[in-house]
C-alpha cells in the first residue's frame, strides 16, 4: 500500500497524487458530433427525411454521494438527453460487505458492465472515498474508458495541485484517463468523451495495481 494513503498529512506531501495545469487538448468536433450536440440525440426531419440516431452512450457516474449529489443532478439535467447517465446508490448500503474484492466484483457485474465510460466527479473529498476507488478499480478491470470532471468544489494541496483519487491519478499520468474542469457546454463534454474513448483504445496504459482502499481516508 502507498504509505501516503493513510497519512493524515497527505494534503501537504509533495508526493501526494494530484494534478495541476490545464487538461490535455482534445480533437475538434466533427460535423457528426456537432449535429448531435445541437439536436440532443432526437430524430428530427432533415431536408424532409427522418432517420434513427444511434443509441445513446451509457455513462457510469462515480462520485461522493453525500457531498456532490447536487453536481451529479446538475450534470444529469444538462446532459441526460445526450447520454444515458446512471450511478449506483446501493454501494455500501445494500451490499453487506466491506471486502473491496467482493465489492469491486459486484460493481463490475451490476453496474460497470453495459456502460462504456466511467465519469468521476471530483469534488473536495472524492479522493478519500473507498467506494470511488472501488468503482475506478472495476472500471479499469473491464478496460473501460475513464474520464474525470473536476468540480468547482475541488481543493488543492500546499503545492497548488488539485487533489484527486490515487487510482485516477495513476491513469492520468499514464495517459489512459482524460480529465477536464467542470463545464456546462455540450460541445466541451462531447469532445472530452470522444478524447476519453480514443485514449481507452490503448489498454496497455492502464494502471490498476494499487491496493484497493479498505476504508475511507480521514
Amino acid at each position: 500500500m502507498n504509505p501516503f494513503e493513510l497519512d493524515p498529512y497527505k494534503r501537504n506531501n509533495p508526493i501526494f497524487p494530484s494534478i495541476t495545469g490545464t487538461p490535455p487538448p482534445v480533437a475538434p468536433l466533427s460535423a457528426f458530433h456537432t449535429l448531435f450536440a445541437e439536436n440532443q440525440w432526437t430524430s428530427k426531419p432533415l431536408a424532409g427525411v427522418t432517420f434513427d440516431l444511434p443509441k445513446k452512450p451509457r455513462l457510469f457516474a462515480s462520485y461522493h454521494h453525500k457531498n456532490d449529489q447536487y453536481w451529479y443532478n446538475r450534470f444529469a439535467g444538462l446532459f441526460g438527453k445526450t447520454y444515458d447517465l446512471f450511478s449506483d446508490t446501493s454501494i455500501g448500503r445494500l451490499i453487506e460487505s466491506d471486502d473491496p474484492i467482493y465489492q469491486s466484483r459486484k460493481i463490475r457485474e451490476d453496474h460497470i458492465t453495459g456502460s462504456s465510460i466511467t465519469v468521476v466527479l471530483i469534488g473536495a473529498e472524492t479522493w478519500k472515498r473507498k467506494h470511488v476507488d472501488w468503482e475506478i478499480f472495476a472500471t479499469l478491470e473491464k478496460k473501460h474508458a475513464l474520464l474525470g470532471i473536476v468540480l468547482p468544489t475541488y481543493v488543492k494541496n500546499l503545492q497548488n495541485q488539485i487533489l484527486v483519487p490515487d487510482r485516477f491519478y495513476d491513469n492520468v499520468t499514464s495517459g489512459f484517463a482524460h480529465w477536464l474542469h467542470w463545464t456546462e457546454q455540450p460541445a466541451a463534454i462531447i469532445a472530452a468523451i470522444s478524447a476519453t474513448q480514443t485514449r481507452a483504445n490503448n489498454t496497455a496504459l492502464i494502471r490498476n495495481g494499487r491496493q484497493q482502499l479498505g476504508r475511507n481516508l480521514s
